[in-house]
């Protein structure tokens, strides 16, 4: 019997912050330890927006760093890119006679960026179709995933099911993997607001890579509250609130035992606190990914990562071509 199968994809577009790696990139860490994870950059999803392709290029290989240096272990887990891996995009076009225009022109995210472009892609109207084809090739039991992407999962099933009901048992119906509930980090601009990669306001996140003079100069201009007292209450203080929440995930200690830390100290030494906390946590981050970006380790993890990915896929999309049809020599 087969490990549990997870599968998550990481785009390579924006900055990854210090909220992805506390709400996503650490769990992907204690994923590897239990699981049989591929994680991907997933590089074709971010063709559905125009990219500069050189940037993209570059952010592919940022972003495969910084989770390798955030603690994913190739010899634990399986990294690639999803490019060097073709039958992301044959399975998607295959997929496609499957799912139906109209649940796709429903989706919350294509209508949300859509509606201020003057020209939409296909690739956009697309996009969960591609999602549902990188889940399905690894017959993943599991997809991590955050609010925005439900919708997403659930078309990725209801292809799946579909398939399965026209052609015979094919995929895995995957289930959605749903971390457990933590503190999460917010804007720092605005705390009512999550910390976001694609934020246009860069003040608004700290950024992985972010060199500590930038993580002190952008907490000392983080959003606080009225008065003087370090207390967590969200409703009342969400900017102390969120620096308090920042400060306990870096030390990992409870939000009540870092409140305890700040006994009658004023607004100033308290965010030098939390970006000497937010700098301890970086800085090995960033060492690594120093490392890595250096060397040729990184294009040797990709390439070992993609010949994995490539043989674990191949069995699916035979199946598939195969039920569908599609004549083999």
């Amino acid at each position: 019997m087969r490990m549990t199968r997870v599968f998550s994809g990481v785009q390579p577009s924006g900055n990854l912050t210090l909220g992805n790696y506390v709400g996503a990139l650490r769990q992907f860490v204690e994923l590897q330890h239990e699981h049989d994870c591929f994680f991907c950059v997933v590089d074709l999803h971010a063709l559905t927006l125009p990219q500069d392709p050189e940037q993209l290029r570059a952010k592919t290989a940022e972003v495969a760093a910084l989770l390798l240096a955030s603690g994913l272990d190739p010899a634990k887990m399986t990294l690639f890119v999803q490019s060097h891996v073709p039958a992301h995009a044959e399975l998607s076009w295959l997929l496609n006679g499957i799912a139906y225009v109209g649940e796709l022109s429903r989706m919350t995210q294509y209508k949300d960026k859509a509606k201020d472009r003057k020209t939409v892609t296909a690739g956009l109207l697309n996009y969960p179709i591609l999602m549902a084809a990188d889940i399905l090739l690894y017959q993943a039991d599991l997809v991590p995933i955050g609010a925005d992407q439900k919708q997403h999962l659930e078309l990725s099933r209801d292809v799946a099911i579909r398939f399965n009901n026209r052609f015979g048992d094919t995929f895995v119906v995957p289930e959605p993997y749903i971390p457990k509930v933590g503190a999460r980090v917010r804007a720092l601009t605005d705390p009512a607001k999550k910390m976001s990669k694609s934020s246009e306001v860069p003040d608004s996140y700290i950024a992985l890579l972010d060199p500590p003079d930038v993580v002190r100069s952008k907490l000392a201009r983080a959003v606080t509250d009225s008065g003087r007292e370090v207390r967590y209450d969200p409703k009342e203080k969400p900017g102390v609130s969120n620096l308090l929440t920042i400060y306990s995930l870096c030390r990992g200690k409870t939000v009540k035992a870092a409140e305890g830390d700040f006994p009658g100290v004023g607004y100033a030494a308290f965010k030098e606190a939390v970006a000497e906390a937010v700098n301890d946590t970086l800085r090995p981050i960033q060492a690594r990914y120093e490392e890595l970006m250096s060397t040729g380790e990184l294009r040797d993890i990709l390439a070992g990562g993609g010949r994995r990915a490539a043989e674990v896929s191949a069995a699916t999309l035979a199946d598939v071509k195969r039920k569908m049809g599609l004549l083999a020599l």
